[in-house]
């Protein structure tokens, strides 16, 4: 089991919301501990567990997504492609990360930049708001859509 440290905080999350961390529920976290891609949806979680763990059917990915969200282990995202995605809500990670979408292949890359304290600072000033969180998503085309549409 990669990051079992990280799996030990998830759990501990839930039991604190006296919830059942229960084994499916366990395999639909680890597949966002495991996988490489960061944003997933629910089909794609479904994709990952369903071979060695025939017994977990897409509904009970879906509610398990739900909950997790619910209990802000999980952050859900929308880029717009009709698909909800899904990343681990990681506070340990204490910064903010923005997402390029590509509108040719659908890829996204996350990014950070600090570009956003000073807007964040003066919409908090300007308005009396009290930002906790953000996201920026900035859509375009990747390079290899690029070198793709060039010939």
């Amino acid at each position: 089991m990669k990051n079992p440290n990280m799996m030990n905080t998830l759990r501990e999350r839930i039991k604190e919301k006296k919830y059942k961390f229960t084994r499916q529920r366990q395999v639909v976290l680890q597949a966002f501990l495991d996988s490489r891609e960061k944003h997933l949806s629910a089909e794609d979680v479904f994709a990952m567990v369903k071979d060695e763990n025939p017994d977990i059917g897409l509904a009970t990915v879906y509610r398990s997504l739900e909950l997790f969200t619910s209990l802000d282990l999980l952050k859900k995202l929308d880029f717009g492609d009709g698909r909800s995605r899904y990343e681990l809500n990681d506070r340990s990670l204490n910064r903010s990360h923005h997402h390029l979408i590509c509108l040719g292949c659908g890829k996204v890359v996350e990014f950070s930049y600090d570009f956003q304290e000073g807007l964040k600072d003066q919409i908090e000033r300007d308005n009396g708001f009290q930002i906790v969180d953000s996201q920026l998503k900035v859509y375009g085309y990747c390079r290899e859509c690029q070198k793709k549409n060039l010939l």
